[in-house]
């Protein structure tokens, strides 16, 4: 066997390849050297991919290769020490390892590797060979220094600072100097790593505040071998977020010539706005102004309510448009002859949208509707440079990188600057106007455009006399229909458990007592529709089918209108699931919403809930609490019925149909959208507080 590199070992043999850089590794780091040199944490595997050439006179299975690595290093005396290792043949093309010998292994020290193929009777170039290189690495044995932690916006354990919606700015920097990211973490997050401009550099990090609260930043400095520090914590304590720097509630009483300021100056109105209009239900406003859309119909401060646009700001207003077919302003600020931000409607596109312009930057998103209240918010991120858009306290749209103008001119209700004149000018109520200097975060969005849901009834079904059984809440009783009766558990009932002799009475579904439906007229109703269904509302009840497997579909809630439903909910045994049907229009076979979640069987007690959410147009229907994406549906514009509630029945043809055989108890009706986290509340004999 000829043993020099590159020279056959027979005239039929081809030497096996020379090994490429690229295909060398360091642990799990690629091959590098010189300043690129990698470091590592312990003894390092070493691989390499080995090929050997397929040659006509043999299969491609009898292509065996095995690698040769060698490494070497200047030990502390200034003598080189050389190590070698032979792996075991591997087809060609496999990724052959070394795993250096741990105790061999000098810290702190450059150490090279090489390696070369042999098919058994030749040698490859060593890898280091031609345009080759050899590799490097560094042990390190020592751990990089636990991070120092600073913050100008948020000092460490100071009670309280700034608040949310604030952006802080956290800097981390170890005394090592060969550290090359920082691991952080805040209570719930975010979570992630930071990395400095230099090996042993600090790095700094934006975090937004997103409630109020102790909070606290861990940090675990790593350094290039991947090792890691102690653990650094710092602690921090956030205030609530700043009050608005400007406040307009435009409940001025009738008549004002101008709009008091709750903070900030007050706002002159043009003759086109009238004080005095209605309110969002269901709000602390007690009334609005009402904007004509003429060339009089404004209100200014004449003086900025945002300071300095290129920081972060958010604009919000409740509105209620008296048109949608043409392009409005809620609130602007000039800017020169021009707007600056400009939160308001856009009706250019295929259908009218709400927006929030920013310069060239536009977000839009939502569906203004004539006549109905939305709440607005615009809020630009200087930390992010993006703008975003809420309605209804929901994100909508997508955020929109924004570069702002410097100027800051006079802040402006129901009009916005274009040139030497305003356009676009607002038709319709505006109320509780507010700026903030901050950005104004979800939860916050989603509490100033927050509606209270109110009770409009609550039957517990625990007694009645003379055929109704009362509100606990003062308002009208259900009536009770031939078939319907209420149970009541016997105040002499035995229990098994304390009396072997005992027969067991069934128990109320919640409480002392239910509602009972013979499933032929049983029902029950409640004077008038109770709740407006074409704005927001929820009705909840606990019902339990009399049968396992019901031979029909049965209704537990509806409510209608002169031809059909405004909407029912019921059981449909044919797909085991509990339906909630919503027809378009009050007209016999109008198309229908339905929406579904699949229960099983009946036979036992179920929470059944419906949610409209006339703000996003969404129903939902909840079963034991939980709902999903087959259970939840769009529904524009809703339509209202007049009709009174109905228990256990629902409009079929001419008349009555559907009725429910089984118990109902704990009928719930809410004008407003209860959320996810109220409607496990209902059924449960706790009302929900709404906090």
């Amino acid at each position: 066997m000829t043993t020099g590199t590159g020279v056959a070992g027979a005239a039929d043999n081809l030497p096996p390849k020379q090994p490429l850089v690229q295909d060398l590794r360091t642990g799990y780091k690629e091959c590098a050297a010189g300043d690129a040199r990698v470091y590592v944490s312990g003894a390092p595997t070493l691989t390499a991919v080995l090929h050997d050439p397929v040659e006509d006179n043999r299969p491609a299975e009898a292509d065996l290769v095995k690698g040769e690595f060698e490494a070497w290093w200047t030990d502390a005396d200034g003598t080189e020490q050389r190590r070698s290792f032979v792996t075991h043949e591997t087809p060609s093309g496999t990724r052959q390892q070394w795993r250096m010998p741990a105790d061999d292994l000098p810290p702190d020290t450059v150490v090279s590797w090489r390696v070369r193929a042999n098919d058994g009777r030749a040698n490859s170039p060593w890898s280091s060979e031609g345009d080759g290189s050899v590799c490097e690495f560094v042990y390190d044995d020592d751990n990089p220094e636990p991070a120092r932690i600073s913050s100008p916006e948020y000092p460490e354990d100071v009670l309280w600072v700034d608040g949310v919606g604030v952006y802080g700015h956290f800097t981390m920097d170890s005394p090592s100097d060969d550290v090359v990211s920082y691991q952080y973490g805040f209570i719930g997050g975010p979570y992630g790593s930071a990395v400095p401009e230099r090996p042993g550099g600090p790095a700094t990090i934006p975090f937004l505040p997103l409630e109020s609260g102790p909070e606290q930043l861990t940090v675990r400095a790593v350094d290039r071998s991947g090792r890691s520090s102690g653990e650094t914590s710092y602690r921090f304590y956030v205030k609530n977020g700043r009050a608005p720097v400007a406040h307009w509630p435009l409940d001025d009483a009738e008549g004002a010539s101008g709009a008091d300021a709750e903070t900030g100056t007050d706002a002159q109105a043009g003759a086109g706005v009238t004080f005095g209009g209605p309110a969002p239900a269901r709000t602390a406003l007690t009334a609005t102004a009402t904007l004509d859309g003429s060339s009089h119909g404004y209100l200014t401060p004449g003086a900025p309510a945002v300071a300095d646009p290129r920081k972060s700001f958010a604009l919000s207003a409740w509105v209620r448009p008296a048109q949608t077919d043409r392009n409005m302003t809620v609130v602007s600020q000039d800017a020169g002859e021009s707007a600056g931000p400009v939160l308001g409607l856009n009706a250019r596109g295929e259908a009218p949208a709400w927006s929030f312009t920013l310069g060239a930057a536009q977000v839009s998103g939502g569906a203004p509707e004539t006549g109905e209240w939305a709440h607005l918010l615009g809020v630009y991120d200087a930390e992010t440079g993006k703008a975003h858009l809420y309605v209804n306290g929901r994100e909508t749209g997508d955020p929109t990188g924004a570069d702002p103008s410097a100027a800051a001119g006079a802040f402006q209700i129901g009009r916005a600057r274009d040139g030497n004149g305003y356009h676009d000018r607002w038709h319709g109520q505006v109320g509780d106007v507010k700026v903030h200097d901050r950005v104004v975060v979800p939860a916050q969005a989603a509490e100033l455009a927050y509606r209270k849901p109110s009770l409009r009834g609550h039957w517990s079904l625990e007694t009645a006399a003379d055929g109704a059984s009362p509100d606990q809440s003062g308002g009208a009783p259900l009536k009770l229909g031939p078939g319907a009766t209420i149970y009541r558990v016997p105040e002499d009932s035995c229990q098994p458990w304390s009396d072997p002799e005992c027969v067991p009475t069934p128990e109320a579904l919640v409480g002392e007592g239910h509602l009972a439906l013979d499933g032929e007229t049983g029902h029950a109703t409640a004077e008038g529709p109770v709740v407006d269904t074409s704005d927001s509302f929820t009705v909840g009840v606990v019902v339990r089918l009399a049968d396992t497997e019901p031979d029909r579909p049965m209704t537990v809630l509806s409510l209608p209108g002169q031809h059909t439903d405004a909407f029912k909910v019921r059981y449909h045994p044919g797909q085991h699931a509990w339906q909630l049907i919503m027809p378009h229009r009050d007209e016999r076979g109008a198309p229908e919403t339905v929406v579904a979640r699949v229960d099983g069987y009946g036979g036992e007690a179920h929470r059944v809930a419906v949610v409209y959410d006339d703000a996003s147009d969404r129903i939902r229907l909840y079963v034991d609490g939980q709902t999903g994406a087959e259970a939840t549906a769009d529904l524009p514009n809703h339509w209202q019925g007049a009709g009174p509630l109905q228990i256990g029945r629902a409009r079929t043809g001419d008349g009555w149909g559907e009725h429910l055989r089984g118990d109902v108890d704990e009928v719930h009706a809410f004008a407003g959208a209860l959320t996810d986290d109220d409607i496990p509340f209902l059924g449960s004999g706790v009302e929900p507080c709404f906090c």
